[in-house]
């Protein structure tokens, strides 16, 4: 595999701390997403607790924001890899490339679904911030007026106003930059102001704001040809261009 787009970002200076080498980190990452671990801290215990992951390590203990950062910084340098992985499991006759089993996941996001809804929701949402920002200015103001030296204004009021108004602004600023969510049969969609990509999803243990996950695998050697988070709908309707991005690595 050529490793050679890592080493803009790896720097072993002679101050500091020696860091990792990104070789290093790439084999946990996919070793922890090989077996379900997809949080950085958990793939961080994993390195110090997995006999599996200290060998692979070297012993080395990586933390968990190392991890992160190594992830978000480098996915564009990490996707051309895999495409060579499959490139040499293609010479090795390792695939089969007649048949593909799809199967997916649901994937929390780092988003609150609380913070979903349609435009017209987002709208009310905003609104009944105002007002409510309107009341305790006014009590405020009631408060001040008060010459009773008994009396005491909630000490909290001034920083629930501040955010409450901060709220508002952020809901009235996407409405601003953003259209409503549409779906293939034309009915609008909830969106969300953290991430917009993401979706409400049912899953066994309740609603989530997140990721339906999919993985695309060949029958040969169950080797993974293809992989894609997708923001809604079902398995099924995902096969053709997953299938289509199987054949475009593999070329």
């Amino acid at each position: 595999m050529d490793m050679s787009v890592f080493e803009g970002n790896y720097k072993n200076d002679e101050t500091g701390r020696s860091a990792y080498n990104p070789k290093i980190l790439l084999k946990v990452v996919l070793l922890g997403y090989s077996r379900g671990l997809i949080s950085s801290r958990d793939i961080e215990r994993a390195c110090c607790e997995n006999v599996t992951f200290m060998a692979l390590s070297g012993n080395q203990r990586p933390d968990h924001s190392t991890i992160a950062t190594f992830v978000s910084s480098m996915k564009d340098q990490i996707m051309p890899l895999f495409c060579d992985i499959l490139l040499v499991c293609e010479q090795e006759n390792l695939l089969g490339g007649s048949f593909f089993a799809l199967d997916g996941v649901k994937l929390p996001a780092n988003a609150s679904k609380e913070c979903s809804g349609t435009v017209v929701e987002l709208k009310k949402k905003k609104d009944k911030i105002q007002q409510k920002v309107k009341r305790l200015l006014k009590d405020q103001i009631e408060a001040d007026k008060d010459d009773d030296d008994d009396f005491r204004s909630p000490p909290n009021r001034e920083r629930q106003i501040d955010k409450l108004k901060k709220q508002a602004a952020r809901i009235e600023k996407w409405l601003k930059q953003n259209d409503a969510k549409i779906s293939s049969n034309g009915k609008e969609l909830k969106s969300n102001l953290t991430d917009n990509e993401s979706a409400m999803m049912l899953t066994s243990q309740g609603t989530i704001q997140g990721y339906n996950g999919q993985a695309l695998v060949d029958d040969k050697h169950q080797i993974i040809v293809h992989g894609q988070a997708f923001g809604s709908g079902q398995d099924a309707q995902y096969l053709k261009p997953m299938v289509d991005g199987a054949k475009d690595n593999l070329q």
